[in-house]
């Protein structure tokens, strides 16, 4: 029998941005999205398995829905939803805290339910980083596709959608990587990443802090400080990251016809301390949106 975990939050929050954010990288496969809710597969320890969110239509909640073979690990899966999904965010707090700034103020105030997507493996996002510099999300996402094609592994007994776990470290450390659609020097550099997790190298964690993490990342050979930033970003919900070089920050309407440099913006994002993340997500939707 299937167990249903609620995971309340404070309001605002908006399904609709989690939605229009896995629409735009959804690996068919791992992950399975519909109108009101997200699933994908996932290793924990030595466990396989899915998990599935819907947002609750009677209170102020997720609805987490777990695979038999994870029921026993409901709660370190419950905090990873948690962090998936920023719920444990004070809309409040971070409204009042860009309140006066006349750039983002606004913003903020027109969408105060703008969260924090973070992914669930950091690993995997690290990977679509790598993948995802200086091209467009789409063309991430295919080339993304064709490594889960490859060298993803089956699920046994998943439900339709849900058949194949992403690669492990080790499987794309292995291979060459050839015929993906990644230049050569890209391709070495996530090999390089993926060989370092593999070998114990290298640990995607924040315990020692995000700035810890990002010069870590950056000692690895073509990876740089907007990756290193991004996937503290996106890989752990980390919200004083910024890729002040990020192409859509530098050019939002929001700036007028002329857009920023990377510096400029920097120095500006000083001010949004320790919320510099939340500003990333506003000023990407203001990019999306065209003003």
């Amino acid at each position: 029998m299937t167990e249903t975990i609620h995971l309340p939050y404070l309001e605002p929050w908006d399904w609709q941005q989690f939605h229009r954010h896995f629409a735009l990288r959804l690996l068919p496969g791992v992950e399975r999205l519909d109108l009101r809710g997200y699933a994908r597969t996932l290793r924990l320890g030595d466990a396989r398995g899915w998990l599935g969110v819907s947002a609750a239509d009677d209170r102020p909640a997720l609805e987490l829905t777990l695979s038999d073979s994870l029921r026993h690990a409901s709660q370190p899966l419950v905090a990873r939803v948690r962090k998936m999904f920023d719920l444990d965010a004070d809309p409040q707090v971070i409204a009042a805290h860009f309140a006066g700034d006349p750039a983002l103020g606004p913003l903020v105030s027109a969408q105060p339910g703008l969260r924090l997507p973070a992914a669930y493996d950091p690993f995997e996002q690290a990977v679509r980083a790598v993948v995802g510099q200086q091209v467009t999300v789409k063309a991430a996402v295919t080339i993304t596709r064709r490594l889960v094609e490859r060298l993803g592994e089956p699920l046994a007994q998943a439900p339709t959608g849900l058949e194949v776990l992403f690669p492990t470290a080790q499987a794309i450390a292995d291979d060459p990587l050839e015929n993906i659609g990644m230049p050569a020097k890209r391709a070495q550099a996530l090999r390089r990443l993926a060989g370092a997790v593999a070998e114990g190298a290298l640990h995607l964690h924040v315990e020692d802090g995000a700035d810890t993490l990002v010069r870590r990342l950056c000692e690895l050979p073509g990876i740089g400080p907007w990756t290193a930033e991004y996937i503290a970003l996106r890989g752990f919900g980390v919200a004083d990251a910024f890729p002040s070089a990020d192409l859509g920050l530098l050019k939002a309407p929001l700036w007028g016809a002329d857009g920023l440099t990377a510096k400029a913006l920097a120095e500006r994002a000083e001010a949004w301390r320790p919320w510099r993340a939340y500003a990333a997500i506003h000023i990407w939707d203001n990019y999306a949106r065209g003003g």
